[in-house]
């Protein structure tokens, strides 16, 4: 890969250290597991969490005489994630062997692609923020390219006091291997773009992007310079399997090479492991190049070729992507581009809240999905999909706020109601009396029961309007909650004279 200095040093990002700035230059190479339920080249089943060696055929296994089958599922993965990453497919593209020491690849090498992957280049938009003005700064991150290859098995070190032991449940797995460029300047870039691609590939139903199950894990080149000078020696921290994990492993590695760099030591290229406990990065092996992996195309399998028909095929099929919605629910809709990009950020949570809209207004939707519905559910430590407020129960809250039967403050009552305990809102507004007063009558009544109970705060009243807010706030607690908050208000400043 050609490096190509596509970013003009930002005095935000750069890193103070006791000779002057530096900064940190960062690649990401994400490994996506396949959504596919057979691997790239055997029909063994790749669900998660069956007992070790349960998912392994013959050629997993390596056996004499077994040859690897391409699956057709795997490639149409890779070319519909090359599609949403907006990159240029390649029509030809050519299985290599990588040559390396793999105890858990029992073949003793793995099946990959180099000179000419199936995806080539292609772009990812990240949006960092909002700053303290509400804004958000748009960054391209360029991918280099995506490729297939199989995955290795797990080494388990703890079964035994002298041996080791292997599960070959992953062998053989179908991952595709996104690279991108050089482009990232921070952590926190960094952070905004794996969390993007994972959006992307869940969106497109290309990888489930769990990462605690090792399903998108992310191999981390961190280099540093001086501003705008020469590329810095590169090290590459293997297998972060955490969005957090990645950022404190950038901070950590960046501050370890900017010191060895000051005191007049050099940075040795090396694969290196993050230590989340420790918060630190420590040296696994010498960086390997490609040399080293003598790669050599497959003899058991022919060039993989493709049409633009099969291309048109699948790109027909593409489901909305997230840049494109986001743009649709800030110009169709409405919505700040903050909230946009809350909603669009998990493919369930926009599902829903568009569900939703079909309900009740566009922004008080959304509104009450990103701080009722989302806070609720990260309270609770649950997911969109686990959610006990299904869209039609939250929609016929909003009716009901919206309709003057209730109050917002009642709504949120009854939201916590059918959060605990289901069931149908407008049924539980009239079995629980729930209705907000409307009658002015009624409200009146406690109005001047509030003022007459509240001399000398109604004296102040007229030398300080904003405590009629107080005065409010009073009926309010008296009726419980059910007395409409716009009567109350007009009542409130009519009978202290608040004219403004």
């Amino acid at each position: 890969m050609t490096i190509v200095d596509t970013r003009t040093p930002d005095p935000k990002r750069l890193i103070p250290g006791a000779t002057g700035d530096w900064e940190v230059i960062i690649g990401l190479e994400v490994h996506a597991q396949v959504t596919s339920n057979a691997k790239l080249f055997s029909g063994s089943s790749t669900t998660f969490g069956k007992a070790p060696n349960a998912n392994v055929s013959l050629v997993d296994a390596a056996m004499p005489g077994m040859l690897p089958v391409i699956n057709e599922e795997c490639v149409k993965q890779a070319v519909r994630t090359g599609l949403g990453l907006k990159a240029k497919i390649n029509r030809r593209s050519i299985f290599d062997r990588k040559n390396y020491f793999y105890p858990d690849l029992p073949q003793g090498y793995q099946i990959s692609q180099y000179k000419d992957p199936i995806v080539g280049e292609g772009t990812i938009t990240i949006s960092l923020g909002p700053d303290r003005e509400g804004n958000f700064e748009d960054i391209e991150i360029g991918i280099e390219r995506l490729h297939l290859e199989q995955d290795a098995g797990k080494l388990m070190h703890d079964q035994h006091p002298s041996f080791s032991f292997v599960d070959l449940n992953r062998s053989g797995v179908a991952l595709m291997e996104i690279v991108s460029k050089p482009d990232m300047r921070s952590a926190d870039e960094a952070k905004a773009y794996v969390t993007k691609l994972r959006t992307i590939v869940r969106y497109l139903g290309t990888c489930d992007g769990n990462m605690d199950e090792g399903s998108l894990r992310a191999d981390v080149n961190v280099s540093v310079r001086k501003p705008g000078g020469e590329f810095g020696t590169r090290c590459e921290i293997k297998n972060v399997n955490s969005i957090r994990f990645v950022g404190m492993a950038i901070e950590s590695e960046a501050r370890r090479q900017i010191d060895i760099l000051e005191e007049g030591g050099v940075i040795d290229q090396e694969t290196r492991l993050f230590d989340p406990v420790k918060g630190e990065t420590r040296s696994m092996r010498s960086k390997e190049d490609a040399h080293d992996y003598r790669y050599f195309p497959d003899p058991d399998l022919l060039p993989l070729e493709f049409d633009d028909a099969f291309i048109e095929e699948l790109a027909k099929d593409l489901p909305e992507l997230p840049d494109d919605k986001k743009a649709r629910f800030v110009g169709d809709l409405g919505l700040s581009v903050y909230d946009a990009s809350v909603l669009v950020s998990d493919k369930a949570v926009s599902d829903y809240y568009e569900k939703l809209v079909g309900l009740s207004d566009a922004k008080i939707a959304a509104n009450w999905v990103i701080n009722d519905l989302l806070g609720a559910l990260n309270k609770a430590g649950k997911g969109i999909d686990e959610t006990p407020v299904s869209p039609e129960q939250l929609g016929a809250i909003l009716s009901l706020i919206k309709e003057g039967v209730i109050s917002g403050k009642i709504a949120k009552d009854l939201f916590e109601i059918v959060w605990n305990e289901g069931g149908d809102p407008k049924q539980i507004v009239e079995e629980r009396g729930m209705k907000q007063v409307t009658d002015t009558g009624a409200i009146e009544k406690i109005v001047d029961e509030i003022i007459a109970a509240n001399p000398e705060q109604a004296a102040k009243v007229k030398d300080k309007p904003s405590l009629a807010g107080w005065f409010v706030g009073q009926v309010m607690k008296a009726s419980k909650g059910k007395a409409n908050p716009q009567a109350v208000q007009a009542l409130v400043k009519e009978k202290l004279g608040v004219t403004e």
